[in-house]
This record gives structure tokens, C-alpha cells and sequence, in this order.
């Protein structure tokens, strides 16, 4: 849990301080966008593990911190109306983020209990690979209008893009995979 809580700390300490540069501008990305942010970066992951090199200094490390910001993104969007793109305060922003790491937390501990850590025993390369499917069935979800018939919804893809990028962090900051 000190290391689920470290890796979500991080993140959540560059989410509050763009917030502070930047306002939250994310407020006028509709899901699709979101979604799309979130494959950008998975996209590089994959290809940075591919190619075993990278041109631009963020490295692996930097992208599951923004893969997992923006599923916070998503989750908080899903939650308001889309078409009001009103600036939120900062302690709002702290407030939504913090129910959604709650959420998160409680799905990845009830899944912790039901499967052992197994996530512990995958390869950094299952978690993009996993991120990126998910942004696949978030893909199809909007193009049913939002619609399943016996799948889960949108929101539950983010909670599952969030914890496989918490794992991530987790890997890397224990020694365990390439920053």
C-alpha cells in the first residue's frame, strides 16, 4: 500500500502544480480526447520498449505519471457536464482527484484480494499492452454511444488504465523495470 500511495503522490504533485500553471484547461476534452492524450503516451511507452531507445529526455517513468493523470482526467469529466467548461478552484481539483485515487484504490485492493499481486509478477510490457486495449474498448464504448450490453463502462477502463500505470511507477521506483 506505502508503495501504491508513493506512486499516486507523485503524480498527484504534478497534477496540483500544472493545475496551478495551467488552470484546468482540460476541462474542454471530451472523452475522445482524453482517451487519445492517454495512447499518445502509451504509444511512446510501447515504442521506447521496442526500440530500446528514446530521443526526447521524459522517459518511460514520465509517462505513466500523465497515463495516469489523464485517466483521473477522464474519470473527473465522466462525473461533470462536459459542456460546461467552467474553471474549477484548486481545492476542487484536490478534492475530485483525491476520490478518484479512493476509488481506484479500493478497486485495486478488492482485485489485490481476489487475485494475489499478481500484477507484481507482469512485465512492464503487459501493462502498455493492457493500457492500450482498454483505450481500444473505451474507443468502441464511444462509438455505441456510450452503450454496453454486458461489459463494464467507461469509467471502470479508467480505473484499470490507472492502476496498470500506478504499477508501473511501482515497478520502476522498486528496481524492477526501465525508467
Amino acid at each position: 500500500m506505502d508503495q501504491y500511495n508513493q506512486a499516486i503522490s507523485s503524480c498527484r504533485n504534478i497534477f496540483l502544480k500544472k493545475t496551478m500553471d495551467y488552470g484546468t484547461s482540460w476541462r474542454v476534452y471530451r472523452t475522445i480526447s482524453i482517451v487519445d492524450q492517454i495512447y499518445i503516451k502509451a504509444k511512446r511507452v510501447k515504442t521506447i520498449q521496442e526500440k530500446k531507445q528514446q530521443k526526447i529526455e521524459d522517459g518511460i517513468y514520465s509517462e505513466f505519471q500523465g497515463i495516469l493523470n489523464y485517466a483521473i482526467i477522464g474519470l473527473i469529466q465522466l462525473k461533470l457536464n462536459n459542456d460546461d467548461t467552467e474553471q474549477l478552484s484548486l481545492d476542487a481539483v484536490q478534492k475530485r482527484y483525491e476520490q478518484e485515487v479512493e476509488n481506484a484504490k479500493k478497486l485495486m485492493l478488492d482485485k489485490n484480494h481476489d487475485y494475489g499481486e499478481a500484477w507484481r509478477e507482469m512485465s512492464q510490457e503487459s501493462y502498455i499492452d493492457l493500457i492500450l486495449s482498454k483505450i481500444l474498448r473505451i474507443k468502441q464504448i464511444l462509438s455505441n454511444n456510450g452503450m454496453t450490453l454486458i461489459s463494464e463502462g467507461i469509467d471502470a477502463n479508467f480505473f484499470d488504465i490507472l492502476n496498470y500505470a500506478a504499477f508501473g511507477l511501482i515497478q520502476i521506483n522498486t528496481g524492477n523495470h526501465s525508467k
